[in-house]
C-alpha cells in the first residue's frame, strides 16, 4: 500500500467594518490586493432579495463602489437577486441557477464569487461557489446576527433534499468573511433577536466569561440594542472560529459536534413547523431540552439549569414547542425521530455534545429517551407556571 500524508493549510479571515460599500472604506480592495496584487479579478455577486429589500440603495452602493475600486476588481455583470430565507434551501433549482450564472459570467478558478445575505443564502450560494470549477474563492458577507455570529462564519455549505436539513453539502473555507454590522441595522426583530441565543451557546461550552458578560447584557439585549449586539456578535463570531481552526476536526471527519449544542431537537422542529419556528428560536428550544435532560440524568446541577433558561427566557426566546411532542411517521414522538436523524447525519456513532456546567461540555453516545421525554413534559409544565 502507497500512503502519503497531504496536509493543507488555509486562513479563515473574518473581518469587522460598518458601511463595506462605500468608497471610502478600503476593506474589500484590501482583501482583493493581499489574494492578487497583480491582477484585477472578475466579482460576481449575489444577493439575498430580504437583504436588498431592507437596504433600497445597496445595489447602487455596490455598482459604485466598483466603479472607485475599478482597478482592483471587474464585476462581471449585474449582482444576481436569489431569494432569502430557509425555503430557499428546498429548491435544487436555486443552485442550478446559480451554476448557470456563474458559467454566464465565464467565472474562472481566479475570479470570486461575493455573496451578501443571511445564512440560508450563505449556504446555498457557497455550496455552488465550492462545487463550480471544483471550487472558486467566495466571500461571505453574512447579514443577520445568527449569520455574523455562527454559521456565516463557518466553513459548511449546503441545501436541503429528501426532507432533510443540509443532506447535500460541502465543506470549503471561505476566502474571507466580512461582518458589516451596517446590515443589522434593518433586520425584523426576529432576526435580531436569532443570534443572541448561538452565542449563548458557543459561551456555554467554552467561555464561562462571555456567559457572565452575556448575563449583563440581558437588559439590552432584550431590546435589540445595537451596541450590544454587536458585542454579542463579535465575540460569538471569534469563540465559533477559534473552535473550527484549533477543534482538530474543522470538517466533521469525526462524530463530535460540540457547536451542536442544542441543535439535534431544534433541526427536527424547524422540519417539523416548516421552518415557521426559526433557527434561532429552534435551538433556544433544544437547548433547553438537553439542559432539563442533563439534570434529570444527574449531569448538570439543577441551578445551573434555572440560570440559564432565566437568561434565554429574559431574552425573549420560548423554551418549549408541542410539535415536538407529536406522533412522528415511525409512531414514537416526533422528538424522538430527531434524535435518529442526528446519529444519521453525524455519520456513525451518536454523539451528543450536553453541558456539565457554564464553559464546560462533556460528549455523550446515548440518550435515555424516556428522561427526553420527561424533560419536555417538565418544559412545557414550566410554560403553563409562567404564562
Amino acid at each position: 500500500m502507497l500512503e502519503k500524508k497531504i496536509r493543507l493549510e488555509y486562513a479563515h479571515r473574518i473581518l469587522f467594518t460598518r458601511g463595506v460599500f462605500a468608497p471610502e472604506n478600503t476593506t474589500i480592495r484590501d482583501l482583493l490586493l493581499l489574494d492578487q496584487p497583480n491582477k484585477v479579478p472578475r466579482v460576481l455577486i449575489f444577493a439575498d432579495d430580504h437583504v436588498v429589500s431592507a437596504n433600497p440603495g445597496l445595489l447602487a452602493a455596490i455598482r459604485n463602489y466598483a466603479r472607485a475600486h475599478a482597478e482592483v476588481l471587474d464585476m462581471a455583470g449585474e449582482p444576481v437577486i436569489l431569494p432569502g430565507g430557509e425555503p430557499c434551501k428546498n429548491d435544487f433549482a436555486l443552485v442550478q441557477q446559480c451554476w448557470q450564472a456563474i458559467n454566464d459570467a465565464a467565472l474562472d478558478r481566479h475570479s470570486y464569487i461575493f455573496v451578501i445575505g443571511g445564512g440560508a443564502a450563505l449556504d446555498l450560494v457557497c455550496f455552488a461557489a465550492s462545487t463550480a470549477h471544483r471550487g472558486i474563492r467566495h466571500v461571505r458577507f453574512p447579514t443577520t446576527t445568527l449569520s455574523q455570529g455562527d454559521g456565516g462564519v463557518g466553513v459548511k455549505n449546503g441545501v436541503n433534499y429528501f426532507g432533510k436539513k443540509n443532506w447535500v453539502g460541502s465543506f470549503s473555507v471561505p476566502f474571507a468573511v466580512v461582518n458589516d454590522f451596517a446590515f443589522l441595522e434593518s433586520l425584523p426583530v426576529r432576526e435580531r433577536r436569532n443570534g443572541i441565543i448561538e452565542a449563548i451557546k458557543v459561551s456555554l461550552i467554552r467561555d464561562k466569561a462571555f456567559f457572565e458578560e452575556i448575563e449583563g447584557l440581558a437588559g439590552a439585549l432584550a431590546n435589540l440594542e445595537q451596541p450590544a449586539l454587536e458585542r454579542l456578535v463579535q465575540r460569538s463570531a471569534e469563540l465559533h472560529v477559534e473552535h473550527i481552526a484549533t477543534g482538530g476536526d474543522p470538517f466533521e471527519l469525526g462524530s463530535a459536534r460540540p457547536l451542536d449544542f442544542g441543535h439535534w431537537a431544534a433541526h427536527k422542529l424547524e422540519q417539523i413547523t416548516h421552518f415557521q419556528v426559526t433557527h434561532g428560536e429552534a435551538v433556544a428550544i433544544g437547548m433547553a431540552v438537553d439542559l432539563v435532560y442533563s439534570v434529570k440524568k444527574g449531569i448538570l446541577a439543577a441551578a445551573t439549569a434555572e440560570r440559564v433558561l432565566d437568561l434565554i427566557e429574559r431574552i425573549g426566546f420560548e423554551t418549549y414547542h408541542s410539535g415536538l411532542l407529536a406522533e412522528g411517521s415511525s409512531g414514537e414522538p416526533v422528538i424522538l425521530e430527531g434524535l435518529e436523524e442526528f446519529r444519521e447525519h453525524l455519520g456513525g456513532e451518536l454523539t451528543v455534545t450536553l453541558v456539565p456546567d457554564v464553559g464546560h461540555k462533556i460528549e455523550v453516545h446515548e440518550m435515555d429517551r424516556q428522561l427526553i421525554l420527561a424533560a419536555m413534559d417538565e418544559l412545557h409544565e414550566r410554560t403553563l407556571v409562567t404564562a
